[in-house]
């Protein structure tokens, strides 16, 4: 790499781990929250919600958007998004005024994350070079959503909650006083128009989506809510697919969702993202419930899952290097698998401590192989002119797979602390482990539908 584009790694990757940080840092500081601004305890979900709702639901169209518009110019008015939101949230007062800033938060993260990720494939040839800087995004990008509850912890308990807001501030100034000098600008080769009715359908659709998989978690999969929003996200995004064949410049070209590497790449990024984001949502119930451990104590025991996620984003470019991405992915899904599965041994007893961290840490490692090797598969063998749209579909499926995988894992865990007569504790331990075994099954499956399924580029076979 050259300097300048060392620098300009730097900065995509700080604002990338900037917003992965966001999706989480509130998470252990939603009870103060509550209290300070005047949230009722069945609306503090909407503080998490209304990030989760924008981040996911317009990073597709924010994706085309960059394309047509400028990938540099969108990144920086992302970036000024975030810190405008930032600085709203951390003043905030009432819970209209935090709801306004966590959307701008989500709004932000859908503009800057598929910008930023486009802008760094542009600045890398399909490569070693290119692989190593999307294993430091994936790694950072999955270290964020980690970070982010260890640093909320930290935060609350030593200064206040708002500063979890207003540590974005000073971050978002560096990265737009550094970003013009070391940013080239890109975008689609051809003048194209933006396909609003396409953007509208698949807006609205991943909305609806999104929306249904976090009233499930707070109610039921069976809520009539919860139906009526899949249902609206079936019809909403068949109706997409419809006016897609038909559009003159389509939003997304459905060419590009036949090739077996994008379609079955980012399949296997949203189950990455599903079972590790929602194994760090079960861990912290079972330390917090069943170990006594105080939210802080539970934050930073995933310290060591923070450091497996960085390593395997070093590891990832390696394996692909030598064995291929393919081979990257289901490798390791099924060592994933394996230490998610050893985790059903945990128990009551105070020494359990040891196996989740081993478990995480070795967990935390594949997973990240896993992401890189996602990225890697869904990003190749696509011209320069659609790559905003290829990083938008990758950014969707991290997006995505955060979201669902907590009322996936939620569902179960709740079905079986209602089924049970057992104490608190012991009953939140039995659905735990019962979720363990549905995490380790995902990660089993991904690995056999990417072996059989997934067709790679030459380049990255």
């Amino acid at each position: 790499m050259t300097g300048r584009q060392r620098v300009a790694l730097v900065v995509l990757l700080t604002a990338s781990f900037t917003l992965a940080v966001d999706f989480s840092i509130l998470n252990v500081a939603l009870p103060t929250i509550g209290a300070d601004v005047g949230f009722g305890i069945e609306n503090l979900q909407w503080i998490a919600t209304a990030f989760a709702l924008c981040s996911a639901g317009f990073t597709l169209l924010m994706g085309r958007v960059a394309d047509i518009a400028g990938r540099r110019r969108m990144f920086v008015i992302g970036m000024v998004l975030l810190g405008i939101g930032s600085i709203v949230g951390g003043l905030a007062t009432t819970p209209a005024v935090l709801l306004v800033a966590r959307v701008a938060q989500g709004l932000a993260t859908a503009i800057v994350v598929p910008a930023a990720l486009a802008l760094l494939i542009g600045s890398f040839p399909e490569g070693p070079a290119r692989d190593k800087a999307l294993g430091l995004n994936g790694s950072l990008m999955a270290a964020g959503f980690t970070t982010g509850a260890i640093l909320g912890g930290l935060l609350t308990d030593l200064l206040s909650w708002r500063w979890a807001f207003f540590i974005n501030v000073p971050i978002a100034i560096a990265v737009l006083v550094v970003a013009p000098m070391v940013l080239k600008e890109g975008r689609a080769a051809q003048r194209t128009r933006l396909d609003v009715p396409g953007a509208a359908l698949v807006t609205l659709g991943l909305l609806t989506l999104v929306y249904g998989l976090t009233n499930a978690a707070e109610t039921s999969w069976t809520d009539p809510i919860t139906l009526a929003s899949f249902a609206a996200a079936v019809l909403l995004l068949t109706a997409f697919a419809l006016v897609e064949r038909r559009a003159e410049f389509p939003l997304v070209p459905l060419g590009v969702l036949a090739r077996s590497n994008v379609a079955w790449g980012n399949i296997a990024g949203t189950l990455a993202f599903v079972t590790e984001t929602s194994l760090v949502f079960l861990l912290t119930l079972y330390l917090q419930e069943t170990l006594g451990y105080t939210p802080l104590g539970a934050g930073l025991s995933f310290a060591v899952l923070g450091l497996g996620t960085v390593l395997g984003g070093l590891l990832g470019p390696r394996v692909i290097g030598r064995f291929g991405s393919k081979a990257a992915i289901v490798g390791g899904f099924l060592v994933q698998a394996a230490a998610t599965l050893s985790l059903v041994l945990i128990s009551d007893a105070p020494g359990s401590i040891w196996l989740v961290l081993v478990a995480t840490f070795v967990g935390g490692v594949a997973n990240l192989v896993v992401i890189v090797g996602f990225m890697v598969t869904a990003t190749s063998g696509i011209p320069d002119s659609e790559q905003g749209l290829a990083t938008g579909l990758t950014t969707m499926s991290q997006q995505v797979g955060i979201t669902m995988g907590t009322p996936i894992m939620s569902a179960v865990l709740t079905a079986v602390v209602l089924a049970s007569a057992a104490p608190q504790g012991q009953a939140v331990l039995s659905g735990v482990t019962t979720a363990i075994w549905v995490n380790g099954g995902i990660c089993i499956a991904a690995a056999l539908a990417v072996a059989a399924l997934l067709r790679v580029p030459r380049t990255t076979a």
